[in-house]
């Protein structure tokens, strides 16, 4: 029997009959099967003269015996510092001689020193934080994630906006993480289709990822790149609707509605399902029942014959 406790969780039973065999010099060896962690941490050991009897092992004895190997592992660690700090003495030298310039790009690689990284820039934010966030619902993760993040940003009354797309309208998970950050300086909109996503910090430091995998990121901090994508993200923004009001869609004579004539523009361009989907920030069943909704409404028996029904229809037109 294996008592699923450490020494410093000692149980109530354990330190019950620790305290009578300290107090009384032994016990019997029959009481105290109810807690064996009295014999695994060497509390008790056997009466030289009786074996059915255990004696207590001093307090400061058992004591002493559990700190040293703590105090080891703190004296080997102190050594690992000061060899540490002696093999960077020279440089910190040299980088004090020659401050290094700021970067105006950083690659980051893994997810690590992305989130590392934002998490610099968060808590050295002190004014707004642009966010473009595109794609459909966002798994729990990252939801919670954008939530141990963002929460220190409302507390220190820091104003937030993000563009979401809208299909995030129907997700209960990001609907449920926005009801969370209402009582804050937060105002969301939402867009059919967005760039990739895009993270500013008081319009000094901006985040965009690198690879689709979003494995890679790249950090920058050149003012005129910085500015550059904060003019990308009013634009966006002065299209968007807020998320409180309904979406503005208006069907044409045909009865199509927006988001499928969104679909039909870049069905016309040449994107697959799966680019569609993505660009939309809908799975692939959903923009698929789309099109099959369209090819119906325009009387099309063929994907190729429904690109020229769409063009030959007129409503794609200004």
């Amino acid at each position: 029997m294996t008592h699923p406790h450490a020494i410093t969780e000692l149980c109530d039973e354990g330190a019950r009959l620790y305290a009578s065999a300290l107090s009384l010099g032994k016990i019997p060896r029959s009481e105290v099967g109810p807690a064996p962690c009295l014999l695994e941490f060497a509390l008790l050991h056997p009466d030289p003269d009786d074996a059915g009897w255990l004696r207590p092992v001093p307090p400061s004895a058992a004591l002493t015996q559990r700190l040293h190997p703590i105090e080891r592992e703190i004296q080997d660690r102190r050594r690992h510092s000061v060899e540490l700090t002696d093999t960077f003495e020279p440089f910190m030298t040299i980088s004090a001689q020659n401050p290094p310039p700021t970067h105006a790009i950083t690659v980051l690689e893994g997810f690590g020193r992305i989130n590392a990284a934002l998490d610099l820039a968060t808590a050295a934010c002190q004014t707004e934080v642009l966010t473009i966030q595109p794609g459909g619902a966002r798994s729990e993760h990252e939801l919670t994630q954008a939530l141990e993040r963002g929460r220190p940003l409302l507390d220190r009354g820091i104003s937030m906006r993000t563009l979401y797309q809208h299909t995030v309208r129907h997700s209960r998970g990001t609907l449920a993480y926005v009801d969370l950050v209402a009582d804050g300086k937060v105002e969301i909109r939402t867009l059919e289709e967005l760039i990739e996503r895009l993270m500013i910090f008081d319009h000094t430091v901006a985040f965009i990822p690198a690879t689709d995998d979003r494995q890679i990121a790249l950090e920058l901090r050149h003012p005129g790149m910085v500015e550059y994508l904060v003019k990308v993200f009013e634009q966006f923004w002065r299209r968007g609707v807020p998320l409180q009001e309904p979406i503005p869609y208006h069907s044409n004579p045909e009865g199509i509605s927006g988001v499928r004539l969104s679909i039909a523009q870049l069905l016309v361009e040449g994107h697959v399902d799966e680019a569609i989907a993505r660009r939309l920030g809908m799975n692939v069943r959903t923009c698929r029942a789309h099109i099959a909704k369209l090819s119906s409404a325009l009387g099309s028996n063929s994907r190729a014959q429904l690109g020229y029904l769409i063009a030959r229809s007129g409503i794609l037109d200004p």
